[in-house]
């Protein structure tokens, strides 16, 4: 029996060693990471005015009247320029990710500096031609935000299994900076800055809450039962042995309908766990976490999910009052100068907790993914706030549109990030990864993340949504 669940994966010891005892990269090339990924983007809406493909046919319809029309989409034209997009924007993040890895750095500057050169010649453009087109809104930046973290984190936890990915961008170990520490806390921060708390939007009961969260409950037990079926491997010091990313994400959603306080001082509270937690770390919960001893009880084979828990429910509260703070007070009477103020707060909050970030991460304790430290929350708040500012750019572009690529993952977040574990899965355990060629993993990489962009713009295309609240 039990070389048979070994048969679906017989290098699962070596790929749990492949992803262990990584130290991470540098704050300077998280920066860089950072500056690219929202850069794309913006290049994307630069050029979105310009369509090469119109996925909306106009058809005529008589039912009614006949001036009545009815506006359907074109599934060529549509998927023609959702390629468009793939080659523009997924395509060119996947390649910073592997070959050009080496490149960030000096490609961050380039494209930044491209990206101002061509929204200064756009609006000069625009003034002489009247191109128009006003600014986008604050949803639609938060939109293109959150799509970025999701195709970011569904290229990098199939990229991970490869030896083209850097071992730099994957998780670290116990301290240190990676692309992929800042995943599940920013997934936390994403859901934060939108949620019903930070629009001021009644907040749920416990046990609404706690229906409402049974989704990503029962995905966390799916999780469990298909990794221990087919003996996928798992990297026990993440999370622990039975915890994941699904069961943080819940139990953070469970905790904060508890204390119902206003958006206006959910920070002051979440500030307040932040230094508890960082305060019992450093008094000897530091010392018990990274210990690799484990007892039969539950905390204690989980202890690196449930105590972590502190410093992702910090991170939530913090997130709530900074979205009401900046995206949904009372500012201002027009849209221009709500965006134009929230913009400039973005940009100087970001600076402030990149400072801050440095200072904690060199004067009290490095930052700890593993164990969600002050230094880590303050890494996750700069870095999101970072690519939001990037993005909120395209406030700057006469007549910026969204990219349909934006506008399906957007649809569908929970979906294509569904999909995207699936088609993990699936490679893992039929082809492999460890001991691919560079040229064999890129084949494979490009294909998996064509297939994840096509299925999600198929399932936008046919108005299939995934939502379970």
């Amino acid at each position: 029996m039990d070389p048979l669940a070994k048969s679906f994966n017989p290098n699962k010891h070596l790929k749990e060693q492949f992803v262990s005892n990584l130290t991470g990269s540098s704050i300077l090339e998280i920066v860089a990471l950072s500056t690219v990924v929202p850069s794309l983007i913006v290049l994307r809406h630069l050029i979105a005015f310009h369509r090469l493909f119109d996925p909306w046919a106009t058809e005529t319809s008589l039912k009614k009247s006949d001036n009545a029309t009815v506006v359907s989409k074109n599934s060529w034209a549509y998927m023609a320029t959702m390629t468009v997009d793939f080659l523009v924007i997924v395509l060119p993040i996947l390649l910073f990710l592997t070959v050009l890895a080496e490149w960030t750095q000096i490609c961050a500057i380039l494209l930044m500096l491209v990206l101002l050169f061509s929204i200064a010649a756009k609006r000069f453009i625009s003034s002489h031609y009247s191109l128009g087109g006003g600014t986008n809104s604050l949803r639609t930046n938060i939109s293109s935000y959150r799509v970025s973290m999701m195709i970011v984190t569904c290229l990098c936890i199939l990229a991970v299994d490869f030896q083209i990915f850097p071992r730099r961008y994957a998780k670290t170990e116990t301290y240190g900076t990676s692309l992929m520490d800042l995943g599940v806390g920013s997934f936390v921060l994403g859901n934060a800055l939108i949620s019903h708390q930070a629009r001021n939007i009644a907040s749920m009961k416990w046990k609404t809450a706690l229906k409402s969260t049974s989704p990503l409950i029962l995905l966390g037990f799916g999780r469990l039962v298909f990794t221990a079926g087919v003996d996928y491997q798992v990297h026990v010091g993440e999370y622990g042995v039975q915890w994941n990313f699904f069961f943080t994400l819940a139990a953070v959603s469970i905790l904060t309908p508890i204390v119902n306080l206003p958006p206006q001082y959910c920070g002051i509270l979440g500030s307040l766990i932040l230094i508890g937690h960082q305060s019992c770390l450093m008094n000897g919960l530091n010392m018990y976490l990274l210990s690799d001893k484990r007892g039969l009880d539950f905390i204690s084979q989980n202890k690196e999910g449930f105590f972590s828990i502190f410093g992702y429910w910090g991170i939530y509260l913090t997130g709530v009052q900074l979205g009401n703070y900046l995206f949904f007070g009372n500012h201002s009477t027009t849209m221009w100068r709500s965006n134009k103020w929230a913009r400039t707060r973005v940009w100087i909050l970001s600076l402030l907790f990149w400072l801050l970030t440095v200072f904690l991460d060199r004067h009290v304790e490095r930052v700890s993914r593993r164990m969600c430290n002050l230094a880590y929350v303050t890494l996750v708040l700069a870095q999101n706030l970072q690519v939001l500012g990037i993005l909120m750019l395209s406030d700057y572009i006469p007549a910026s549109e969204t990219s349909v690529l934006e506008k399906a993952f957007d649809r569908n977040l929970l979906g294509s990030f569904l999909l995207a574990n699936i088609l993990t899965g699936l490679v893992n355990l039929y082809a492999d990864t460890l001991f691919a060629s560079s040229a064999r993993a890129l084949v494979i990489l490009v294909i998996y993340s064509f297939t994840l962009s096509a299925v999600t713009g198929l399932m936008d295309l046919y108005g299939i949504r995934l939502k379970f609240w």
